[in-house]
């Protein structure tokens, strides 16, 4: 691999990707459907998505749908098409940028804005798709985005299963490479490709591969702070990712509701719905 990995961060693909492919199997029969969906941007992490729902349902029962955006990169659909062709799956493509256009005031939106509504944009058209195809949201949010909070509430992070959200972005770089994906998937910089040039680890101003070393440490060998700057990592910046983390712990969950009664939806109503009521 091209970039250094923690040896925390180290995985067997050959022993993680059969538990993906279950879990995206088991929980779209669960749902009682038949087919996943996934938007496939051009990027590692849904086209990583993309094959695990293939390799469970098979290509005949995932719907691939490709979003673009006039400042969209030209390589994000020519790297969709890519995975989609390799993947033996037709690319539906719905551009969305007439329905941003008719959103009053989009050209004069700071960039987040514009992003969060494109990132929403989008995953209006994926759930309307999803009805239309009788097929189940497949999430493509990984660990890293998760923990920090890059990403867009009920936009990119919206989902009704995510088989990719328990692995680090450097973890699934390894998944990426033991499934062959395009090469120009697994070089390009990480992008959510909202505006021209943008890139994620510009905007969360650390590297993939530190940001993952320090996360795996607080969160999964759940080490102190303190700790976790005595084995090396800059003090500053495992701060600022351990206050990202708690500040985006609100995206992490769903609405929290005011408990007036003995039974309140997601506080004491928490029975899995197999076991019935």
């Amino acid at each position: 691999m091209s970039e250094r990995i923690d040896e925390l961060l180290k995985i067997d693909p050959g022993l993680v990707l059969p538990i993906m492919e279950a879990f995206v199997r088991l929980e779209v029969e669960r749902a009682g459907i038949a087919k996943g969906i996934v938007g496939l941007s051009g990027g590692l992490d849904s086209a990583v998505a993309a094959a695990v729902t293939v390799r469970a349902l098979g290509p005949g029962q995932t719907v691939l749908v490709h979003l673009p955006h006039e400042v969209s990169s030209p390589e994000s659909e020519r790297d969709a098409r890519q995975v989609a062709d390799q993947l033996g799956v037709d690319l539906v493509e719905v551009p969305i940028t007439a329905m941003t256009a008719g959103y009053p005031g989009f050209d004069g939106l700071d960039r987040l804005r514009a992003g969060n509504l494109m990132a929403r944009m989008r995953m209006a058209v994926l759930y309307d798709l999803s009805a239309e195809h009788g097929a189940l949201v497949i999430g493509t949010s990984n660990k890293s985005e998760l923990l920090l909070g890059y990403g867009t509430l009920f936009g990119d992070m919206a989902s009704a299963v995510n088989p990719v959200g328990d692995l680090y972005k450097t973890q699934l770089r390894q998944i990426a490479e033991a499934l062959d994906l395009p090469a120009g998937i697994l070089a390009k910089a990480p992008t959510a490709d909202l505006w021209t040039g943008q890139t994620d680890e510009e905007d969360l101003g650390v590297d993939y591969a530190t940001a993952d070393a320090i996360l795996i440490r607080l969160v999964d060998q759940r080490l102190s702070v303190a700790r976790v700057i005595e084995e090396g990592f800059e003090e500053d910046l495992v701060h600022r990712l351990r206050e990202r983390m708690r500040a985006n712990e609100f995206k992490r969950h769903l609405p929290v509701i005011c408990k007036l009664s003995e039974r309140t939806v997601g506080i004491d109503w928490l029975y899995p719905r197999d076991w019935g009521t």
